[in-house]
């Protein structure tokens, strides 16, 4: 090999060696900065979702929430119920494993699955605190009823540079309670 062979391999080497480094520390970055937190919360739906014969995986969930987080949720037609983080988890663990009847199906979803999927959402930002507005749609998969709407509200904070929920309340979309303005017509 002579020597202008030599140079040149070496700083292709140099330079294959930077793209290496720099390529996976700049892609975590460009990541980190571009997960807005729509992107965020639209995630957390996902994340609480699972095909038949899987469940979904909460150590995740879980780790998208301040310890400290309060969750109200709509567990009746006039009732809510105030969970901590823990009470929630629990609360979506038993969801699973309940089996759910109309008329003669009953499916359980865990065997079934689950999916929420987000149809609208209003974002807002300022500094480390944010608020999402989320029309979504929930469906155990095979039941023969339409896919549930409700509204949840996010409130969330940004911790080292990612964001974290410190609370939700929800409530389902009826005839009564139709969807709101800000949420009608899509993301």
């Amino acid at each position: 090999m002579n020597r202008h062979t030599l140079h040149r391999t070496v700083i292709w080497a140099l330079v294959a060696g930077c793209c290496l480094v720099a390529a996976p520390l700049a892609a975590q970055e460009t990541a980190a900065k571009a997960q807005s937190v729509g992107d965020f919360v639209a995630g957390i739906y996902g994340l609480v979702s699972a095909k038949g014969g899987s469940l979904p995986d909460w150590d995740k969930v879980r780790a998208c929430f301040l310890r400290e987080a309060v969750v109200v949720l709509r567990t009746g037609r006039t009732a809510t119920t105030v969970f901590s983080l823990d009470g929630f988890i629990k609360d979506f663990v038993d969801f699973y494993d309940r089996p759910f009847k109309r008329g003669n199906v009953a499916l359980v979803p865990k065997d079934s699955g689950f999916g929420e999927k987000v149809l609208a959402m209003k974002t807002w930002e300022y500094g480390d605190m944010a608020h999402v507005l989320v029309l979504y749609e929930a469906h155990i998969t095979g039941a023969p009823m339409a896919p549930q709407q409700g509204v949840d509200s996010w409130l969330l904070v940004r911790r080292d540079g990612r964001w974290l929920i410190a609370a939700v309340t929800n409530e389902i979309v009826t005839p009564e309670r139709p969807i709101p303005p800000e949420l009608r017509g899509g993301k």
